[in-house]
Formats: structure tokens, C-alpha cells, sequence
């Protein structure tokens, strides 16, 4: 590929400083004159009539400003299919339902004053398991539905499943159970809500999609959207929970227009275990058939989702689900369906992954049974069936730049390198799983755009106005680069603005891995413009053509005489300052090539996919069943790295999370109440529990990328926890099919094994 003057090189994160040295102001940090406090009071009972409240003596508390409950106040329902309001009337459905909430002086006095709440509850039959809440007879969560299957449904058959497996030289079934996982973020869900005078909210938020969450905010409080201004400040982590819209922004407003006053409602560590949106727990029940030279034939998949109390985003991840069972590797023929069901359970939202963590781990699990079937290298069964540039997956998705051979040849070259001998009473054990996912967005809303604005001043400084959302994952840096590459300007003189609705383009949110490919090609095409206007602004002073000069390193020069040539700035003020002078903007919005689903699950809905394999080398004390992971190897088809640096950084950080998801991370939830309510019984590895960590870029130049980029963010995360579930049956001779997969679970699965023997 070309060496370019900025892309492609090593740039710390821009917020990175200010972040070590502790100056970031996060919405936690922030203060506003006359500011109160929220507190919300939940309910006891996964599933209860509300008999009664009496809120008197927690209004009669000295400090308190506002108390409110869903009987005194005008609500709209919410949420992904509107089943919730934001203060519950008649009954509860789960432990994290909100019953009553207070504006006070002072956290310590709201808290008090939720002490002070009476509520009689009559409780009423419930259901956990999402099985069983489709059985006839079973309570209903929302009484006024016939059953607690959900309206949603994913159904998709590609090919003659039947056939395939009739013929099949190998089958191989099985279920895999995944539980609840929550988040873990840094910082805990906050909101600030603020009224003016003329009735327009402002609402300082961690929010991902601020653009639909000022319109979903605006039909839950039932005021028109242009009445909502929506700030971001920086967020202490999100993947994936600031998606949806959740009680604690619609309560904030609430109470801030009742108390006249900015309310700022902020979770406490143990609510946010509580009341945080979790990764969905589902059951995978999946099928894998092959000819005798390990190609495949067919895959047949059913899925159970715990969709909890209220659909939430978690209840959608079949959509992704579904792309990983027909798309990774090629799979001529698919069958794939789900069942839903409400439960008295928490309900879970957007994670990281969205879904692909998930069937990755079926779907590469049964890859390692199949290989073990036929007698065939692990290794060697991926190469007979991988994915390939021009392909078109069952479900039409047109692959355009795949790298996945060479992925899985740079994790096959790394994976032993240098490693120590095997220590007496453990083993050893190499697992390898890939990685298909979104590269170029995702196409779940009818646009999948984001827009962009490009200003350059007098004094030679660039704003870059996107409507792209910073949330930790470092866009601000990479689109900074995108536009000093395409002006020919230093990295330093661009700025990015991002963080307010009333400035900012209109943008559908940081999710799907989209934002470097979708914002960054808004930031492309505005800065292209800009430079044509810019150029035009030199014609006269270097007396050529503008389809001669040429813009690099911050000079406008003649391409054939670049001894000619003036500083970029100096272009800009002769624009401004002559007769009949201009503004140096330009703006464009990108909506990229693609399409929804269509009513059989059909359609390209992404530009471009990514492709990922891993390497996971860890060893088994036998005696304990503890697992030691000692690397972690992962090559990446990145399009091109924009940004190694931040590349690798992302990979390593999804790493750690999926190693989490593989390991020790479970959000137990009995009887529909959280019993981990804290990091000390809620396992999240630390640093010292990492390994080392091998990242591989392989760059496949994607055409229809920015500087032939594509999206990253998730793609470290998915394979992890089937690279070590593989790993582990390599070194144990034991297949686990639920996760994480403890210490004592391995122990008393290889007690089991010898007892047997």
C-alpha cells in the first residue's frame, strides 16, 4: 500500500493524557448550580401487584425537593418494543423495577428518604426459565398477552438442510449455555436532566446513539424532540450499554421538572450490578454436518433467549447470531430459529459482540468435534473452509476484501514461539477459533449514515464536526488523522467536536463496529471538499490551475514545480479576507452501500466484513482444574490500519473481556434476584491476569473504506472464549459447553473422568 504522511502511523489516543493525569471530568465529575440528587426505589419482588405506596413521610423529610411515583405523573411507554414505562403503576415484573424515585438536597437525604417509602406488594406466581415461560399455564409477565413469547422471531432456511445431513460423513450436535455477564463498566450509569425556562430539557448523558436517544427520550416524556438537547462528556466505559434508552434518563427528567431544579441520578456500585443491561443468557442448540474431507454441508441452530422482564436490545442478538452461523466459513446450507420468552428476569441490552460471542463459541466448538471426527487437523478443517473474497453467504452478504487464510496462517506461526516447558501435574492445550463480523456498519436502522463537517479558520486550525460518538474507543484520533491526511495538513491542527446535539451532524450511533468505517468516510468526503475550496483559494497566488496543486504537509504547491507553493493558512486568510470572500466549510454525509434484511433475513447489510482468527495456549492444573492462559495470539483483517497503535490496543482490550467471559465472569441470578452484587463475588480479571498477548494486522485493503479501512472495535472480543473452550478439551480431553469454564468445573469434570476410568 502507499505510504501516506499520516495514516498508517502510531498516534497516542488523544485523550490519553488527560485521562492518566486524572483531568478528564467525567458526568460523574460534573456539577451544576442548584444541583439535586436522585434516588430510585425498586422493587423487593421479581414479580408483584403494587397494593399501595405511601410517599408522606419521605416528602416530609427536610431537604427533599421532589417525590414521585408512576401514578402522579404523565409517562409514555418506552423502550424497543414500548412494554415498559419508566415508573411502574400497577405491578412489578423484576427486581429492577422502579417504583418510586426522589430529588433531594443531598444523595445521603434522597437515600434516606427512599427508607422512608412504604409499598405493599401482593406477590404473584413468577418465571425464571425462558423454557418454561412457554409452557401452557405458566404466570404471565405481561398479563395482557396471550403467552410470554415475545413478537420477535428469527427464522431463516438457506439450502436443503435435510439432505445434507442424511448424506453427511459427520455429525456432530450439541448445547451450549451462556449466563448473564454484566458490563463491568468503569464508571457506573449516570444522567443529569436540567429544565429552562421555556420547557426545553437538556440531558447530559453517556448515551452511544444520541440522535435516537433525544427522539426516544422525547416520546417517553411525550414533548417533541427539538425541545431535547443532548451533551455526551466522556464516558468511563459503554460497550454497548449506552444503546437504548432506560429509566434512569426518562426519571431524571421527570424529577428535574417536578423539583424545578438539574437532577443528577448516578448508580451506586451495587446498583449497577443490579440495574445495569446485561449480555443476554441463551441456549444454543446447534447441529454441524460435513463430507468426509471436512467441508462443510449444513448447520441447523435453535436458540432459547431469557428475554427477561422488558425487550430490551439483548433480545435482538439472534439478528447477529444468525450471520455467525451462516457466515463463518462457507456453510451452503442453514436452518436457524429462536424462541424468545419473557421471564421475571433482568432484562439484557447491547454488549460487545452483540450476539457473536455467543454462536462464535457453538459454531467453533463443533469446528474442533468435526476435525476430531474425520481424523482432520484443527487447522486444516478452517483452511478447507474459509471464507473467501467475491464469496456471497447464504444469507447475502457479498464479501469483498477477506483475509481470513492469512489470518489463520499468522496465529498458526505464533502460537508455540518461545513458550515455557509444561509444568509437572498440568497440560497443555492450543485452541483456535475464528472471527466473522460487521466491517462496514450494520444496516438495523433504514439509514446507517453518519454526517460531517469540516471548517478551517484563519490561523490554519480544523475543526472536524461529526456526528460520530467517542466512547473510550479512541474515533476522535482516527478521524482526526483522516482529515489531515486528505487536507495535506498536520495532525495537530485538527480538533474534533462530537459531544452536543445542537452542534453537532446527525449520526445513527457508535455501535457495530462502524464508526471508523462510516464516520470516517463522512470525515473523508467533507475534507475532499474543503480541499477542492482551499485549492480554488490558491489559484491566483500560485498562478496555476487548481488541477495542478497539490496539498501535503501543510503547504499548497504546483504538483510539477513544488518549489512553488504557499502555506496552507495563509490560502485560508486571502479567502476570508478578500472582496467578495468565503467561509473555508464543507460538509457531506455518507450512507454506505448496503441494505436491511428483508422479511426472510436476506440482504448485505454491511459494506464489508471483518475476518479474525485466534490462538489460545493455556495449561490445566490437574489436580485443581485451574487454567493458566499463557497467550493469546490474534491476527486481524483490518482493511488497513488507520492507527496500529489503537488497533492493537482495541484487540487487547476485547481480549481481556472475552478471556473474562471464557474464565470467570457469571452474573448469578437465582430466582430472578442478582446475588454477585460487587467485584468481590462478580470475578473480573485483572492485569495481573493477563497473558502475553500476540496481535497480527493483516491488511487486505478494502476499496470502499476510508484509506481502505474497516471496523475493529469488536472483532477482539468474539473468538476468545471458543479459542479457549478448544484449548481446554485439547489439554483435558473434555468438552465444555457452558460458560465461563471455572476452576471447579474443570476439577469436577476431570473427577468425574476418573472415577469412570
Amino acid at each position: 500500500m502507499t505510504t501516506l504522511a499520516v495514516i498508517g502511523k502510531d498516534v497516542p489516543k488523544r485523550d490519553g493524557a488527560e485521562k492518566v493525569t486524572g483531568r478528564t471530568r467525567y458526568l460523574h465529575d460534573l456539577e451544576l448550580p442548584r444541583l439535586a440528587h436522585g434516588k430510585i426505589l425498586r422493587s423487593r419482588h421479581p414479580h408483584a401487584c403494587i397494593v399501595r405506596i405511601d410517599t408522606s413521610r419521605a416528602a416530609a423529610l427536610p431537604g427533599v425537593l421532589a417525590v414521585l411515583t408512576g401514578a402522579e405523573v404523565e409517562q409514555h411507554p418506552f423502550g424497543f418494543v414500548k412494554d415498559q414505562l419508566a415508573l411502574k403503576t400497577e405491578k412489578v415484573r423484576c427486581v429492577r423495577d422502579e417504583v418510586a424515585a426522589v430529588a433531594a438536597e443531598s444523595a445521603a437525604i434522597a437515600e434516606a428518604a427512599l427508607e422512608l417509602i412504604e409499598v405493599e406488594y401482593e406477590e404473584l406466581p413468577a418465571v425464571f426459565d425462558p423454557r418454561a415461560a412457554v409452557r401452557p399455564g405458566a404466570p404471565l409477565v405481561h398479563e395482557e398477552r396471550p403467552t410470554n413469547h415475545t413478537d420477535l422471531r428469527y427464522q431463516f432456511s438457506h439450502g436443503d438442510v435435510e439432505r445434507a445431513f442424511a448424506e453427511a460423513a459427520a455429525v456432530v450436535e450439541g448445547e451450549f449455555r451462556l449466563n448473564f455477564v454484566t458490563p463491568a463498566c468503569l464508571g457506573t450509569m449516570v444522567a443529569i436532566a436540567d429544565w429552562d425556562p421555556e420547557g426545553r430539557l437538556t440531558m447530559w448523558s453517556t448515551t452511544q446513539v444520541p440522535f435516537l436517544y433525544q427522539r426516544d427520550l422525547a416520546q417517553a416524556l411525550g414533548i417533541s424532540g427539538d425541545r431535547i438537547r443532548v451533551l455526551q462528556p466522556p464516558v468511563g466505559g459503554n460497550f454497548g450499554r449506552g444503546l437504548d434508552l432506560y429509566p434512569i434518563d426518562v426519571i431524571a427528567a421527570l424529577l428535574a421538572r417536578r423539583a424545578r431544579r438539574p437532577v443528577k441520578i448516578e448508580f451506586e456500585r451495587v446498583e449497577e450490578f443490579i440495574a445495569c443491561p446485561t449480555r443476554e443468557p441463551c441456549t444454543i442448540r446447534l447441529r454441524t454436518a460435513a463430507d468426509a474431507e471436512g467441508r462443510l454441508l449444513a448447520r441447523d441452530c435453535h436458540v432459547v433467549i431469557d428475554n427477561g422482564a422488558y425487550v430490551s436490545w439483548g433480545s435482538t442478538t439472534p439478528y447477529v447470531m444468525l450471520s455467525t452461523v451462516a457466515g463463518l466459513y462457507r456453510c451452503p446450507a442453514v436452518r436457524f430459529d429462536t424462541t424468545i420468552a419473557y421471564t421475571n428476569n433482568p432484562y439484557s441490552g447491547s454488549m460487545r459482540g452483540y450476539g457473536n460471542l455467543e454462536s462464535t463459541f457453538a459454531v467453533e466448538s463443533q469446528m474442533d468435534e468435526v476435525a476430531d471426527r474425520l481424523g482432520l487437523d484443527r487447522l486444516e478443517i478452517r483452511r478447507r473452509n474459509v471464507t473467501r473474497s467475491g464469496d456471497v453467504n447464504p444469507q447475502g452478504f457479498v464479501v469483498t476484501s477477506c483475509a481470513m487464510s492469512e489470518c489463520l496462517d499468522a496465529v498458526a506461526g505464533a502460537v508455540a514461539q518461545g513458550l515455557p516447558a509444561v509444568e509437572s501435574g498440568w497440560r497443555r492445550g492450543v485452541g483456535y477459533a475464528g472471527m466473522f463480523h460487521v466491517g462496514g456498519g450494520a444496516r438495523i436502522y433504514r439509514s446507517d449514515g453518519c454526517g460531517a463537517i469540516v471548517k478551517l479558520d484563519d490561523f490554519g486550525r480544523v475543526s472536524l464536526l461529526t456526528g460520530a460518538t467517542e466512547i473510550g474507543q479512541g474515533s476522535e484520533t482516527v478521524l482526526a488523522m483522516i482529515v489531515a491526511e486528505t487536507l495535506g495538513i498536520p495532525l495537530d491542527r485538527v480538533d474534533v467536536v462530537n459531544s452536543d446535539t445542537a452542534i453537532k451532524p446527525w449520526d445513527v450511533g457508535a455501535h457495530a463496529s462502524r464508526t471508523t468505517f462510516i464516520a470516517g468516510n463522512a470525515a473523508r468526503l467533507a475534507a475532499e471538499k474543503l480541499r477542492g475550496q482551499l485549492l480554488a483559494m490558491a489559484v491566483d497566488e500560485l498562478e496555476a490551475p487548481a488541477e495542478r496543486l497539490r496539498t501535503a504537509e501543510g503547504w499548497i504547491f504546483v504538483s510539477d514545480e513544488p518549489e512553488r507553493r504557499i502555506a496552507y493558512d495563509r490560502a485560508a486568510r486571502a479567502g476570508h479576507l478578500r472582496e467578495r470572500g468565503q467561509t473555508l466549510v464543507a460538509e457531506a454525509f455518507y450512507d454506505p452501500p448496503t441494505e436491511m434484511l428483508d422479511k426472510d433475513l436476506r440482504g448485505n447489510v454491511s459494506a464489508t466484513y471483518g475476518f479474525a482468527a485466534q490462538a489460545a495456549v493455556l495449561d490445566v492444573e490437574t489436580a485443581t482444574g485451574l487454567i493458566r492462559v499463557r497467550r493469546i495470539v490474534s491476527a486481524h483483517d483490518v482493511g488497513r490500519a488507520l492507527n496500529p497503535l489503537a488497533a492493537e490496543g482495541q484487540i487487547h482490550g476485547g481480549i481481556h473481556m472475552g478471556l473474562g467471559y471464557a474464565l470467570s465472569e457469571r452474573l448469578v441470578v437465582q430466582a430472578g434476584q442478582i446475588l454477585t452484587a460487587s467485584f468481590m463475588d462478580y470475578a473480573v480479571l485483572k492485569a495481573d491476569d493477563m497473558p502475553e498477548l500476540v496481535v497480527r494486522l493483516i491488511e487486505s485493503g478494502e476499496s470502499e473504506g476510508p484509506f481502505g479501512a474497516k471496523g475493529l472495535g469488536e472483532s477482539g472480543v468474539i473468538p476468545v472464549s471458543a479459542a479457549v473452550a478448544n484449548a481446554v478439551k485439547d489439554a483435558t480431553g473434555v468438552r465444555f459447553t457452558e460458560l465461563p469454564i471455572t476452576p471447579a468445573a474443570v476439577h469436577a469434570a476431570l473427577a468425574s473422568r476418573s472415577v469412570r476410568a
